[in-house]
């Protein structure tokens, strides 16, 4: 059975909060929380809230508490919030302004 992966592009913007049992890969603006078992954001993306999710790819601008198995900031990225995570990686040049706490 293949993966079901739900997309917002960059001209989305969502006020509420998400909840996708799979992928959620975005690049849109988002003001609420995220729940996912995977989320991927892309350069253009704003998140304002926190997000849930076993993995989490970070390449645009977030601000608020991420609970994370495993947390990669991509060079992109603007990070603002506490991490929550087990494994995490940060590209050189990302933007943070970051506590990291290893579940």
């Amino acid at each position: 059975m293949s993966e079901k992966i739900s997309v917002l592009l960059s001209d989305v913007t969502v006020k509420g909060n998400i909840t996708e049992k799979s992928t959620l890969i975005t690049d849109s603006k988002i003001d609420g929380d995220i729940t996912a078992d995977q989320l991927q954001t892309h350069e253009s993306s704003k998140i304002n809230g926190n997000i849930s999710a076993s993995k989490v790819s970070l390449g645009g601008a977030s601000k608020g508490n991420i609970n994370s198995d495993e947390v990669k900031i991509r060079s992109t990225a603007d990070v603002d919030g506490i991490l929550n995570q087990k494994k995490l990686s940060i590209d050189e040049g990302a933007k943070l302004k970051i506590k990291a706490e290893t579940l």
